[in-house]
């Protein structure tokens, strides 16, 4: 199995080009995982701010637009960097990932120096409502539960390849209301976090569809069953990530994610996640619009001919 770190390794063609691997531990079903490869467009931004524009001392993503535009697939691929505006405090590039002549993923990354940040700070009111209970992460290691969170494990393990690389503990009792679930989250190799793994931690938790499966006034009134509840893929068309504060050098073992759906509406969702450290302090907030489509949509080929191969890249 690849170490989350392998996925992120950027090999430089030239100052503005780079090679990627995208691999299928980290895939679901046959497309690459959505936040695997937001982390690999945050590798190498950062990669690029520590090489090619080194001078600007502005190692740090602090916000990160993306959108993906045409499936991707697993293998190699290409990041061309197009340096959009270069300033004092923030720097702004834009990255775009093709494969095989196609531009797949398009991405906005601003980078900072945020040990350098100073300025005006105030306090605000803000608080997750509602408030999680308290977990006793040692337990939780070294047991998988602590009486009030448990270990939660994929339903379809083989399709969602990329979520078998983690360790997912949520409440015992359950999600606390419609459309927000909570979890605690660890590599299951023990690696640490970094702020590169953001993109990977925006995207990788229990799918909010599929909280559904006990809430029997909701199913009925969508007329669907349980078990079609798991057979659902949710490609990511956007992603917006708002960064807030650095990990520590050496990383982070756990992470407390909050996620949160508004409107779930005619096959397109809306998610707000909130990733904290376990100080339960606000790390990065993240925004996303999804699509829920038959997982069969997800392992269909590319087609041979010009249509077959729109047909195909459509969502």
């Amino acid at each position: 199995m690849a170490s989350f770190a392998e996925v992120l390794k950027v090999e430089p063609v030239d100052s503005h080009s780079y090679r990627v691997g995208l691999l299928t531990e980290w895939s679901i079903g046959s497309v690459p995982h959505g936040g695997v490869v937001t982390s690999v467009l945050q590798a190498v931004a950062k990669h690029h701010f520590s090489t090619t524009l080194r001078s600007q001392n502005q190692p740090d993503c602090i916000t990160l637009h993306v959108d993906f535009v045409q499936r991707t697939s697993v293998g190699p691929a290409i990041v061309k960097v197009k340096d959009i505006k270069l300033g004092r405090q923030t720097s702004t590039v834009q990255l775009t990932l093709t494969q095989d002549g196609r531009d797949e993923v398009i991405a906005v990354l601003t980078h900072a120096n945020i040990t350098a940040e100073s300025g005006l700070s105030l306090p605000t009111a803000w608080r997750l409502s509602p408030s999680p209970e308290p977990a006793d992460l040692k337990q939780l290691l070294a047991h998988g539960t602590d009486g009030t969170w448990t270990q939660w494990k994929s339903p379809r393990p083989d399709f969602r390849k990329a979520s078998v690389n983690m360790d997912f503990f949520i409440p015992k009792q359950g999600r606390a209301e419609r459309g927000v679930m909570d979890q605690w989250i660890k590599f299951k190799n023990g690696e640490c976090f970094t702020n590169t793994c953001l993109g990977l931690l925006s995207d990788m938790f229990p799918q909010m569809v599929e909280s559904y499966s006990e809430d029997e006034e909701a199913i009925q009134k969508a007329g669907i069953g349980k078990k079609e509840l798991t057979m659902h893929w949710y490609p990511t068309l956007a992603l917006n990530l708002d960064v807030k504060r650095l990990l520590p050098e050496e990383g982070a073992q756990w992470m407390f994610i909050r996620i949160q759906s508004k409107l779930i509406h005619n096959g397109r969702k809306d998610l707000e996640v909130i990733i904290m450290n376990e100080e339960q302090e606000v790390v990065a907030l993240s925004h996303h619009v999804a699509m829920i489509l038959s997982a069969a949509r997800n392992l269909a080929k590319r087609g041979g001919g010009q249509n077959d191969k729109e047909s195909a890249s459509r969502l």
